[in-house]
């Protein structure tokens, strides 16, 4: 029976590695838009379509607020709200009278506990719901 080498012949590399040149595309790629069609016939003539306006999503504010316009809580009141958010993100918020409560949990929780220690120092802040 005659036995395979296993051996593989590998070649001998010049040295010299062999660079590829590629062609650099200038800026950006254009984006390619289908053009929308009616369900008539191919004719010499293609149907002129009009480019959409783009829509931000909010308007700029200019920095002035309107005369009518009253705050619905006061100043006062998202002061104490940020304090509470502030305890709540350190972990020391805790709930019920006095803070001996369970830790809060929730930005819901921890929004209302603000806003009722506003309510109860009598600052300016809407009637709850239900």
């Amino acid at each position: 029976m005659a036995t395979r080498s296993t051996t593989t012949h590998r070649k001998k590399s010049s040295g010299r590695k062999k660079t590829t040149t590629r062609k650099k595309s200038s800026g950006r790629k254009k984006a390619t838009t289908r053009k929308k069609t009616t369900g008539r016939k191919k004719t010499g003539a293609r149907k002129k379509t009009t480019a959409r306006k783009k829509t931000g999503g909010r308007k700029k504010s200019t920095g002035r607020k309107k005369a009518g316009s009253r705050r619905k809580y006061s100043r006062g009141a998202s002061d104490s709200v940020g304090k509470e958010m502030h305890e709540y993100k350190r972990g020391t918020a805790r709930s019920g009278p006095g803070g001996k409560g369970g830790k809060v949990k929730s930005r819901k929780q921890a929004i209302a506990i603000g806003l009722s220690k506003a309510r109860a120092s009598g600052k300016k802040v809407p009637r709850k719901k239900g």
